[in-house]
């Protein structure tokens, strides 16, 4: 007798039920969504935006059929194309009645057309790749040479605060090239010179040179250092257009280093080249100023004053008056954390290196019971994020009060750490690959899928007759399963995916053809159907396991270190093989329990020929 206990029974149950619950939602395609994401680091998507263009497509008699709100944007579902391009036009004049100073990003984009009791179980539908649902493909070329220039600019700037803190005179400090030279007037203080930023600045490499009667000191990066700066400036950059294009909303964009100094970064979904071209080009910076409390009293702007707006907790915007000199720039800032002060109000506490320590030490010295403001600067356009007033001298340890919020405080902290692009990007290569393209890639792949399927199924069932049936049920099982895994791990298919899943096919009912050859040989050498059912499956269990272990390891191979289309395959070729050990074992097994195992006097079995020796 062949039988499964009962909790074995329930588990395939379950399996088959979840397996469908979360392969449904791929059925059910995407519709046509305006979409509405903040540009401003300072504004918000909340419930209030969310209401606000609610009222807009309500006043303009546009009947939305869901609005729905995520971190990071807001989307509106319509109906039609027409709709949503209309949609479209409405939102922007509404919320960007100045387009040279737009606020929000109001963009074309699809969203799942699955009905809310499968949202509300999570249950979507797989992300789909470039090479699938269209978008743009960028080359971006990192100027590592500017980058280095920018930096030996900033270590300039440290050496002569250091020089003038360890009171060792000097002739001048200045960048030449990919160096900086520091004269002195004798032999002397130039050693004295060296041992200081010996102690101090571990990363430079030291040469002495002389220039007429000035004795010189000419300093250049390490080339160790020089390569942790570069891999941190690819790491930076990599970050930041993280950041930038979560504005988007983009399922599962590909942003990955390209050798030394490149980064490939793909948009699935996004046609409008012009707005990512946009996205991706942003720099944002801090800068530290003083007030001028002058100006902010008598209201006009004098000569070394600039007028930008300060966003209020209402909504609100005021001008605030604040010096052109730049006290810091982002680039001194190395840490911020949401904190709360020693009266329990909220607060971000802000870290920054050496030489922006000595620098706010030595201003806040100077300048107690004054304002100083951090001001955000993104497309040449300042908006100062946080104005407060200095209660004492600190360093490079301190805290931004002010009126916030702790979510304020929090959104405060990672606008400080985003920081800005560490080093100049150029783009210089760009495709665009239209809907039409993906969707004619969709079609062939799930017909080759489709071919193959009913190719094997025929073969099966012809072969092996019911057991042949039980194989191509068990074969379809395994491929609810892994589409069912590919929609819950949210994971991006890509062609190689779906060539993946037809290899997942092949190598999945190789496993059940072992199985019924198994019972076949039981057959011929005599055992009873029940035996024969019972020592195929268990015989042919470990042939199944060795060889999907084998290729298993191959593939985790392919996983950890492929990248792009190589990685995509590798996921769905993993996820196929664990899903194909279950299905073609526990589930084909099962199958054949319910039809054989009741059956006390079993005469024979639906295996197709069995050619038995002298017969």
């Amino acid at each position: 007798m062949n039988r499964y206990p009962l909790w074995k029974n329930v588990i395939v149950v379950i399996a088959l039920v979840l397996g469908l619950i979360y392969t449904l939602p791929n059925f059910f395609g995407e519709a046509p969504a305006v979409q509405v994401s903040s540009i401003k680091s300072t504004l918000k998507v909340d419930t209030k935006l969310m209401a606000r263009v609610e009222e807009v497509l309500k006043t303009a008699g546009i009947s939305a059929q869901s609005i729905t709100l995520d971190p990071n944007s807001v989307r509106a579902r319509l109906a039609d194309t027409d709709t949503q391009l209309k949609a479209k036009d409405l939102i922007e004049k509404a919320l960007n009645p100045d387009a040279s100073d737009a606020g929000y990003s109001v963009a074309l984009n699809l969203v799942s057309n699955s009905p809310n009791w499968l949202t509300g179980m999570h249950a979507l539908p797989m992300y789909l790749g470039l090479d699938l649902r269209g978008g743009v493909h960028f080359l971006l070329q990192v100027d590592m040479k500017g980058a280095l220039t920018k930096r030996l600019d900033a270590v300039a700037a440290d050496l002569r605060t250091l020089m003038r803190d360890k009171n060792v005179r000097h002739g001048g400090i200045a960048r030449d090239g990919q160096s900086v030279s520091i004269r002195f007037r004798d032999a002397e203080t130039r050693d004295k010179a060296r041992g200081v930023l010996a102690d101090n600045q571990p990363d430079l490499q030291l040469a002495d040179a002389q220039d007429g009667a000035d004795f010189k000191l000419v300093a250049t990066l390490k080339l160790e250092a020089q390569r942790s700066f570069q891999e941190q400036a690819i790491k930076q950059n990599i970050g930041t257009l993280h950041k930038r294009i979560n504005e988007l909303g983009v399922a599962e964009p590909v942003i990955q280093q390209q050798g030394a100094d490149r980064i490939v970064v793909q948009l699935p979904g996004v046609q409008d080249v012009a707005q990512a071209k946009d996205l991706i080009g942003r720099t944002a910076t801090l800068e530290v100023r003083m007030l001028d409390e002058t100006a902010a009293v008598s209201g006009t702007p004098g000569p070394g004053v600039d007028l930008v707006p300060e966003r209020k907790r209402d909504g609100t915007t005021t001008m605030v008056a604040v010096k052109k000199l730049v006290t810091l720039t982002g680039e001194r800032f190395v840490g911020a954390q949401s904190t709360f002060d020693e009266n329990h109000r909220p607060a971000v506490a802000v870290q920054l290196d050496a030489a922006g320590g000595r620098i706010m030490r030595d201003v806040t010295r100077d300048n107690v019971g004054k304002m100083m403001a951090i001001l955000l600067i993104e497309k040449n356009k300042p908006e100062a994020i946080s104005v407060a007033r200095i209660q004492g001298e600190f360093g490079n340890r301190f805290q931004i009060t002010g009126s916030f919020s702790p979510e304020e405080t929090n959104t405060l902290s990672i606008l400080i750490r985003a920081g800005a692009i560490a080093a100049p990007m150029d783009i210089v290569e760009e495709r665009v690959i239209g809907p039409s393209l993906g969707a004619d890639n969709i079609s062939k792949g799930f017909r080759s899928t489709m071919w193959g399927f009913i190719a094997i199924s025929c073969f099966m069932m012809l072969y092996y007759l019911l057991f042949g049936m039980v194989s191509v049920l068990a074969l379809s099982a395994n491929l609810l399963f892994l589409v069912a895994l590919l929609s819950l791990l949210q994971a991006t298919l890509t062609l190689p995916g779906i060539a993946a899943i037809a290899l997942t096919l092949g190598m999945a009912i190789d496993a059940n053809v072992l199985i019924n050859e198994r019972v076949r040989e039981e057959l011929r050498n005599g055992s009873t159907p029940q035996a024969a059912i019972t020592a195929g499956y268990e015989r042919a269990w470990a042939t199944i396991l060795d060889s999907n272990v084998t290729t298993l390891i191959a593939g985790v191979a392919l996983l950890i270190f492929g990248s792009g289309p190589v990685r995509g395959f590798a996921v769905v070729h993993c996820l196929g093989i664990l899903t194909s050990i279950f299905s073609s074992v526990v589930v084909s097994r099962a199958l054949v329990n319910l039809i054989y195992g009741r059956r006390r006097k079993l005469e024979k079995l639906s295996i197709g020929q069995v050619w038995k020796p002298g017969v």
